[in-house]
């Protein structure tokens, strides 16, 4: 199966999911190039793809600067980011998709001041109360409040990363919580509303796209298991 094969079927599923559900969100697909060489990026780009996910800045770095002539290709952080690689991470890449904690907010908006720039990010809330995962508690609507008053940043919305099961249930319950996470703060948003939800990847997406996902990040499904 090429990725020309497997984006045809992503994109079937999603379509089937939105029917089921009887929603018609737009879903962006976010190709997780993580890993994978280069010639994936220009790939995906190919076949349609304007959006690809890295999940660590340096090895993500080396695949950009050999980037050129790919217009409009987003290039969103989506893993845990240290403060101390805010600085690099921000002269590479467009958004920042897992922002976890105030501290974190606070030093990307300091270096966008600095760099006269708007970045674009999403909040990630840890929707399964996992002690090993990052992110705001779905609680923590203050916090997540707070951040949005910090200039030099735009948050479009919430991520989260659902639970490793097969249980549909768990599945759906981490994903339910995220979408309502985001109604509780817009509800309390007296300035620009977020519209984004990034959850789903490709052994849930399905589900995800069914509790309403705008955003689901795909490896795997796309680009099959590596060797």
């Amino acid at each position: 199966m090429t990725i020309a094969d497997n984006l045809r079927d992503i994109r079937a599923h999603i379509e089937s999911a939105k029917t089921r559900r009887g929603t018609n969100q737009a879903v962006k697909i976010i190709a997780v190039t993580k890993t994978h060489p280069f010639s994936i990026i220009n790939a995906c780009y190919n076949n349609g793809i304007r959006s690809i996910g890295e999940n660590r800045v340096q090895e993500a770095i080396k695949k950009f600067q050999k980037l050129s002539g790919v217009p409009m290709l987003i290039k969103r952080f989506i893993g845990h980011l240290q403060t101390n690689k805010v600085n690099r991470c921000l002269d590479y890449f467009d958004t920042v998709d897992s922002v976890d904690s105030v501290r974190l907010a606070k030093k990307i908006s300091d270096r966008a001041k600095h760099l006269n720039r708007t970045i674009q990010i999403l909040l990630e809330v840890n929707t399964t109360n996992e002690e090993q995962k990052n992110g705001f508690l779905p609680e923590q609507i203050g916090e997540m409040l707070y951040c949005s008053t910090l200039s030099g940043i735009n948050i479009e919305g919430l991520m989260t990363v659902g639970p490793l099961t097969k249980n549909e249930k768990d599945i759906r319950r981490s994903f339910g919580l995220l979408r309502k996470t985001k109604e509780d703060l817009n509800s309390k948003l007296n300035k620009k509303k977020i519209n984004e939800l990034s959850m789903g990847m490709s052994n849930d997406f399905q589900i995800a796209v069914e509790e309403g996902s705008t955003m689901i990040r795909i490896g795997t499904a796309l680009f099959g298991k590596r060797r």
